[in-house]
This record gives structure tokens, sequence and C-alpha cells, in this order.
């Protein structure tokens, strides 16, 4: 069994799918021309927006996929701090941490998307550039989550649960 996980080359569907999310949100349009800090903030708050994305789409279907998809993001996030030289005793606080601002993201998202509240360029503002007081790249990365969400609407459920999913380039 142990060697199954050693000599086994393919990857389980949750991991190909956050590859694709890291691979998405690490594209250097939005570091060096929207102005996302090109920081571990930064790169969280992009990784934690394409997640959201998928997330969102999923919503209703494919329970168990959106599960251990969240369960990837945070052994990602668990494995990058370790990788930073984070002790192992402040690991579990760090990611408890995120976990808060992961889940309050989503929430603030959805609430934006839902039409309640502030809309979603203020809520983008205030968590993707908390340091930016009018952030012209805050509606850019409004327009482009809204036109992702459209993008991944139209693959199916099940390819995007089997590790298929496709995201679409920023365009300013």
């Amino acid at each position: 069994m142990i060697l199954k996980r050693f000599f086994n080359r393919s990857q389980a569907p949750e991991r190909r799918c956050y590859e694709a999310i890291v691979a998405a949100a690490r594209h250097p349009a939005f570091y060096a021309q929207w102005g996302v800090a090109d920081t571990l903030d930064g790169r969280f708050d992009m990784v934690a927006l394409h997640t959201y994305l998928v997330l969102d789409r999923l919503k209703g279907v494919e329970p168990a996929f959106r599960q251990d998809l969240v369960d990837e993001f945070f052994r990602d996030m668990d494995r990058s701090l370790r990788e930073l030289g984070v002790g192992d005793i402040s690991v579990g606080k760090k990611v408890r941490k995120m976990a808060e601002v992961f889940y309050g993201r989503i929430a603030a998202y959805d609430a934006a998307l839902a039409g309640e509240g502030d809309g979603l360029v203020p809520v983008i503002a205030r968590n993707v550039f908390p340091d930016d007081p009018a952030p012209a790249g805050a509606t850019l990365l409004a327009a482009y989550l809204k036109d992702q969400r459209g993008h991944l609407a139209a693959q199916g459920s099940g390819a995007i649960a089997g590790g298929q999913v496709t995201f679409k380039e920023p365009t300013p």
C-alpha cells in the first residue's frame, strides 16, 4: 500500500485542480499590471480568489470534491509555511488564521455577488489591496472574477471534479 503512493504517478483530481488554480493565480499580469502585491499575502489572496471561483462553480454539486479541494488548499498552506521555516508549534496557529481569512473572503465574495453589502469592487479593494486607498486593480479584478464565473459555468462540474479546470487569461 505504501509503495503504491511512491510509484503511482497519477495525481488526485483535487491536486490537479489546485495546481491549475495556483497557476492561474500566479499569472504575472495580476502583479505587474494590476497592482496585486507580489508578497505572501498577495499570492494567498489570489489563490483564495481562484479557489473561491471553483468552489462557487461547484456549489450545490460535488460536495466531496469541494471539501477535498479545500483540504488540498490548506495542505499547501501548511507545506508552504513549513518551507518558509515556520516552526511546528506555530504552523497550526498560522493555518487556523489563514482559514479564518479564507472563509471570511468566501463570505464577502458571496455577499457581494449576491448584491448584498458594498459591492464587489470595494470588497476586492479591502481584501486584495488593503494598503491602497484607491486601487485601479480592484475594478479589473472584479471584472475578471465575474468573467471567470461565466467561463467556469461553461465547464462541466464532473470535469472540474475530475481535475480538469481552465481559467481565462486576465486581460486589462
